[in-house]
């Protein structure tokens, strides 16, 4: 019977996995332009990696999460755009952050023309815990106005100047949330959609120095 996977376990495979996946020529990714096809090329070679070492419960998109047990969703991004969208569940996450924490995978495709394969060049593997996958200038101003002494209609306005999607009702109840439970400052930036738009050039700069982003390679 295989261990069960552990978060530590998680991350330490996701560095043994960059290193060697960077090495590696795929005739199955050459001359692929397509991020989402590289994206579960990339899942799917790692879960089985894991599948084979750790006894685990196994997500998949209907179920919202590539890891249900342990809270983490994986990402993969090219280096060129690293960004990627989510499921909206409520204007909330942008402020407390998405629910669970982001393994993330940035990439820089080439080609071998002469193999006739492609590679995929692991440059950032970076994990983000839940409480910083906020949106970095929602949370930074709004922990400005805390210090500043922001009332009620102080948090208001201001949800009102990011467009925050939220009706009259759900704004009030978290309004008074951040005034009574102030966020932790984020470091995705996340766009409004029907989808979370999620950018992640700042984690990356800051994967390593900061508390809750680790840089695993």
């Amino acid at each position: 019977m295989p261990p069960p996977l552990t978060i530590t376990d998680l991350k330490a495979e996701a560095a043994a996995f960059a290193k060697v996946e960077s090495q590696h020529f795929e005739k199955s990714l050459f001359g692929v332009t397509d991020g989402k096809a590289v994206g579960t090329y990339l899942e799917h070679k790692f879960q089985k990696h894991l599948s084979s070492r750790y006894a685990y419960d196994r997500g998949n998109s209907a179920r919202g999460i590539d890891f249900p047990g342990l809270g983490v969703d994986i990402k993969v991004t090219s280096i060129k755009q690293p960004q990627s969208s989510c499921p909206f569940k409520s204007a909330g996450q942008k402020i407390y952050g998405l629910g669970y924490s982001l393994l993330v995978f940035v990439y820089e495709k080439i080609d071998d023309g002469r193999r006739k394969a492609g590679r995929l060049d692991l440059q950032h593997t970076i994990f983000v815990e839940t409480d910083r996958t906020a949106d970095w200038q929602t949370t930074y101003g709004l922990l400005r106005l805390i210090e500043n002494k922001a009332n009620l209609d102080d948090v208001l306005a201001f949800f009102r100047e990011r467009m925050l999607p939220v009706d009259d009702i759900e704004a009030q109840a978290l309004a008074e949330q951040v005034l009574r439970q102030p966020p932790k400052l984020g470091y995705l930036t996340v766009s409004n959609a029907l989808q979370w738009r999620l950018q992640y050039g700042r984690v990356i700069e800051q994967a390593g120095q900061v508390e809750g982003i680790a840089r695993l390679i």
